[in-house]
Formats: structure tokens, C-alpha cells, sequence
């Protein structure tokens, strides 16, 4: 892609990401949408372990599976590959050469993993003090669990999470579940390019770099909000409740005469409109359901009595009267219906980009809009390597010979 084009906000930014799988990457590549030249590093010959996480895998021009499997091409765009083997003393010290032009490092190894190579934070912050490194680990630098390897499952089940999300005790299909996507790794991956923008702005005053240690499990108990703060403040441990919300009513999935849809009631009046909707406007004035903490102390009452009504249209002929009226309804969608869906496509959040495997590769786009500085698609995901030349020879003079004699020993 043409790298001429308006200026990201982050442009001239350089971060070297020695991460893999999903929480480093994610924050690695919504800092290069934002305009950072992002580097990353793979091992030669293997590369970020989700190149292997198929099927799915991008189909070429002939359909044919190309190896580039979906969950790396999911976390990668924006970057350049290079290879480099760390284990080897040559290798370390280019990354260390890296690192010294860097503005940022991400890394997501066990915690003291890189400092056997000295890619540590005090190894690279003594030649470049400037640095702004983030480890990004299952459970923090500190702590009884700080040798452990984390993962997203293993996290949204010690984080509680998970005894919050499924079908509650008693009732049919009853259990713990994860969430569908991997989102503590995501979240991580998120609070991981907010604590990187807050050190780069806090070395504009001060002139120096600093150490940032995230855990997968802090994140995860963050993210519990409300739900945590119920237990903080109530002292009752909240149980799983499926769809519906502890602390509002009607707010939950319905059944409809063809499938699903959820209503989303947040006040009095959004109920009353629901009951004019439903044809039954007498229950917003039904003492047992006028208020929300009513509603939620006869939940059970009210949820049956919705559904009575709810089973005798379509969810589309619902949504369309619902929306008429001011209440807050909408379909489950599958993902064919999502990005199927007309205001989906009209904030074009699916992306078409040329990569060198294939004609084309479909991506979900950056939300993030800035009406100075957009989002810019340079490139798609790399190929494992694709960038090593370009990357040595641009960050570190390399010439094409030194090049080719670290090929020649396998380093990179």
C-alpha cells in the first residue's frame, strides 16, 4: 500500500512487537491503524504461533488454502514481518539494535523469559532510556502466580467471568460458560494501547520511558464493572443469571414467532412505551411493575407475561414496531446477518486489502474514527519474514550482504 497518504495519528511512532497470539498483536495492530510503524518479530520457519490456528485458512486467486490461517490475519494488519532466532547471540543483538530505534516494545513471554536473552526491560532500557516497554502476561509481574502461563479460557474462568455468563442453576442447559471470542486477550490488548499512549504522553514531559506490566487476570476482574462493584458494595455474590440483567427489567432475550430478540428497557418511560407496544399498556401502571426496582423484585411475574405476548409476532414485525415507538429492541444476529446488515455496511466495517498470498483478504475495520487523522490500511497482514530485508536495512543501515549472511546462518 501506498505509505504517502494522509498521516495516522501516530505516524512516525516506531514499536517493535516481539508478541504472538492475540492480546499483544491486538494492541500491536491498533497502534500501526493508528499510524505506528509497527515491527514484528517472528521465529524463522514458525513465526506467531496462530499462523497454525487454521481452519479457516485465505483462499488464493484458485481457491486453494495459502497457509495464512484467519486468527493471525485477524490481529496482524499494518505490520511488517521479520525473523529473527533470539536464541541464538546474533539474533539478540539485533534485536537489541531494534529496540534502540524503537519507541515501544510489546512482549508477551513468561515473566523473566526474555531476560535469559537479554531483551529484558533493564537490558534495553540502558541503551535506549527513552524506551516504553509492555509485558503483557497472564498474571502480572508480582505475585504467587507470576510464573504461570495464562490464558484467555483458563483467565475468564479464574476471573469470574465465567460464573457469571450461562444459563442460571436450575434451569435448563444450567453451567458455567466462556464467552464466544477470546475477549480478556482482546481487553488486554485494548488497556495495553491505553497505558502505551499514557507513557509516550508522560515522556513528552519527562524525557523518559517506563516499565508497563499487564495481566490478563487484573484486566479480567476490571472489566467485571458493575458486576464486581454489586459484590464490593452489596456484599452478595452475583450468580449467573443467562441473558437477563441483575440490576434492570426487561432487559434480556424473547421468544418471537420466528426465533429471538432482545429488549433493552434502561427507565420507567421506555417501559411504558413497551407496554403501549405491546398492546398492554395497563401494566405501566400495575404497582408490581411501574418502577424498575419493582420490576426487578417481580421479575419473574413480568418475564412471563412478556413472553405470553412477545411469542405471537416475528422478530422483524417486533423491531419495526418497537423502533416506531422509542423502545430498545433488535435481533440476535449470526454473522452472515451482521455484516449483511445496511448501517453495518454503511460504516464500512468490513475491509478489503491485496495481500501477497491472495487477490484480496476481508478484514473487520478499525472503529475508531477521527475526522484529521484516519484510520489508514497500509498493509495487509504480513507474510511470515515478508519485511526482513526492508526492516534491517531501513531501522539498521544493514546492507543486502549482511543480510544475506544472516540468512545464510539461520538467523533470520
Amino acid at each position: 500500500m501506498n505509505d504517502t497518504l494522509q498521516q495516522g495519528a501516530l505516524t512516525g511512532l516506531r514499536v517493535l512487537d516481539l508478541s504472538r497470539v492475540l492480546a499483544g498483536p491486538w494492541s500491536g495492530q491498533l497502534l500501526a491503524d493508528l499510524g505506528a510503524d509497527v515491527v514484528k518479530v517472528e521465529r524463522p520457519g514458525a513465526g506467531d504461533d496462530t499462523r497454525a490456528w487454521g481452519p479457516p485458512w485465505l483462499s488464493d486467486a484458485d481457491g486453494q488454502a495459502t497457509g495464512e490461517s484467519a486468527y493471525f490475519l485477524s490481529a496482524n494488519r499494518n505490520k511488517r514481518s521479520v525473523t529473527i532466532d533470539i536464541s541464538e547471540p546474533e539474533g539478540q543483538r539485533i534485536v537489541k539494535q531494534l529496540a534502540s530505534k524503537a519507541d515501544v516494545v510489546l512482549e508477551n513471554f513468561k515473566v523473566g523469559g526474555l531476560a535469559q536473552y537479554g531483551l529484558d526491560y533493564a537490558s534495553l532500557k540502558a541503551a535506549n532510556p527513552r524506551l516504553i516497554y509492555c509485558s503483557i502476561t497472564g498474571f502480572g509481574q508480582t505475585g504467587p502466580y507470576a510464573p504461570r502461563a495464562g490464558y484467555d479460557f483458563l483467565i475468564q474462568g479464574m476471573g469470574g467471568l465465567m460464573s457469571l455468563t450461562g444459563r442460571a442453576d436450575g434451569t435448563e442447559g444450567e453451567g458455567p460458560l466462556k464467552v464466544g471470542v477470546a475477549l480478556t486477550d482482546v481487553m488486554t490488548g485494548l488497556y495495553a494501547t491505553v497505558a502505551v499512549l499514557a507513557a509516550l504522553a508522560r515522556r513528552e514531559r519527562s524525557g523518559e520511558g517506563q516499565h508497563i506490566d499487564l495481566s490478563l487476570l487484573d484486566v479480567q476482574i476490571a472489566c467485571l464493572a458493575n458486576q464486581a462493584a454489586n459484590y464490593l458494595v452489596g456484599g452478595m455474590v452475583p450468580r449467573r443469571m443467562g441473558n437477563a440483567h441483575p440490576s434492570i427489567v426487561p432487559y434480556q432475550d424473547f421468544p418471537t414467532a420466528d426465533g429471538y430478540m432482545i429488549i433493552a428497557v434502561g427507565n420507567d418511560g421506555q417501559f411504558a412505551k413497551l407496554c403501549k407496544s405491546l398492546g398492554r399498556p395497563e401494566w405501566a401502571g400495575d404497582a408490581r411493575f411501574a418502577t424498575n426496582p419493582q420490576r426487578v423484585q417481580h421479575r419473574e411475574e413480568l418475564i412471563a407475561l412478556l413472553r405470553g405476548v412477545t411469542v405471537g409476532r416475528t422478530t422483524d414485525e417486533w423491531v419495526a414496531v418497537m423502533e416506531a415507538a422509542g423502545v430498545p429492541c433488535g435481533p440476535i444476529n449470526s454473522l452472515d446477518k451482521v455484516f449483511a446488515d445496511p448501517h453495518v455496511q454503511a460504516r464500512e466495517m468490513r475491509v478489503e486489502m491485496p495481500h501477497a498470498l491472495a487477490e484480496q483478504v476481508s478484514l473487520v475495520a478499525n472503529p475508531i474514527r477521527m475526522s484529521e487523522s484516519p484510520v489508514q490500511y497500509r498493509r495487509s497482514p504480513p507474510t511470515l519474514g515478508e519485511h526482513t530485508e526492508e526492516v534491517l536495512s531501513g531501522w539498521l543501515d544493514m546492507t543486502s550482504a549482511d543480510i544475506a549472511d544472516l540468512h545464510l546462518k539461520k538467523i533470520v
